[in-house]
């Protein structure tokens, strides 16, 4: 007989304590990280209510339905499924993104890409800027910055035609779409690169790029593993291959002066930053997360000589 089995009877009548209750013992049953905290957000999600309602009315009645509705969640979280993929949603910058399993979930390092772009760019924040945000995902960092640099021209790219669908979704929620264009191409490749627009545009370029390696991927928690697409989290067997071609890229699209942001994986600054020290760069910096991780790259690109 299981002790939790009330959390997964979608029949039983359930007040919000009891329902609460039996579902954090049955995540942490089977083991699931953070589990309070999981139970909470389903709820929340299932009630469509805040946090304070859960503990000032603990006596309320999930309907069959809610009760159902939160009984499917909990067992799909038991099977690995993460949270926001559950709920729909993730918060980034302060703003709430439509996440699903054909983006990433945006992580709080993430936000320090956006910090350390908008220092470099300094004054010029309201200037009439061309950005561009390689591998856009959700669309968490074009919209970010859209929302900080009122001025700009954003360039959103992804090889994954789902993935452009989400960040175009998120930007339109948060009102930024009249200065987002998405992009299906490779890197900076396709469209961004044909003959008519060949020239240096951007003022700054922005990714967050897939770094964990191939060979990393059995030591991953299943959640990311088994759950957020592969495409968005490996970037080859080592994890840093796909840094040379962006950077070469960025170098031949970045305006004299631009500046180059990019995320970087545990361990990979020691492989990434000789890309970088070479005569087309100044400025290389490479910025600590919060945990005290090499995690944000950032280069110059220097005033081409003419020819």
């Amino acid at each position: 007989m299981r002790t939790a089995a009330s959390a997964a009877d979608p029949m039983a009548a359930q007040d919000v304590r009891g329902a609460l209750g039996a579902a954090i013992a049955r995540l942490e049953a089977d083991g699931v990280p953070s589990a309070r905290l999981a139970a909470e957000l389903l709820l929340l999600h299932v009630l469509a209510r805040d946090r304070a309602f859960l503990y000032a009315h603990p006596e309320a009645v999930l309907d069959v339905d809610q009760a159902a509705l939160f009984a499917r969640l909990i067992e799909q979280r038991t099977s690995g499924t993460p949270v926001q993929y559950l709920t729909g949603r993730q918060e980034f910058w302060g703003l709430e993104f439509e996440v699903n399993p054909s983006v990433l979930i945006p992580r709080p390092e993430t936000e320090h890409v956006v910090e350390v772009a908008l220092a470099r760019l300094g004054a010029r924040r309201g200037d009439r800027l061309s950005v561009a945000d390689v591998g856009t995902g959700s669309g968490c960092l074009a919209v970010a910055l859209a929302h900080e640099l009122p001025n700009a021209q954003i360039f959103a790219t992804d090889i994954s035609p789902a993935a452009l669908e989400v960040a175009a979704r998120n930007a339109a929620r948060h009102g930024v779409a009249s200065h987002v264009e998405f992009c299906q191409t490779n890197l900076l490749g396709g469209d961004l690169a044909d003959s008519r627009r060949a020239e240096p545009r951007f003022d700054l370029i922005v990714s967050n790029p897939p770094y964990i390696g191939l060979a990393e991927a059995a030591s991953l928690p299943r959640e990311v593993r088994e759950h957020e697409p592969h495409a968005a989290l490996f970037g080859g067997q080592e994890g840093a291959e796909i840094y040379a071609p962006l950077i070469a890229q960025a170098a031949a699209r970045l305006r004299d002066g631009g500046w180059l942001v990019v995320e970087l994986g545990h361990q990979s600054a020691p492989r990434v930053a000789p890309l970088v020290e070479t005569v087309a760069w100044s400025h290389v910096a490479i910025e600590p997360d919060l945990a005290g991780i090499e995690r944000v790259l950032s280069a110059r690109r220097v005033a081409r000589q003419p020819a």
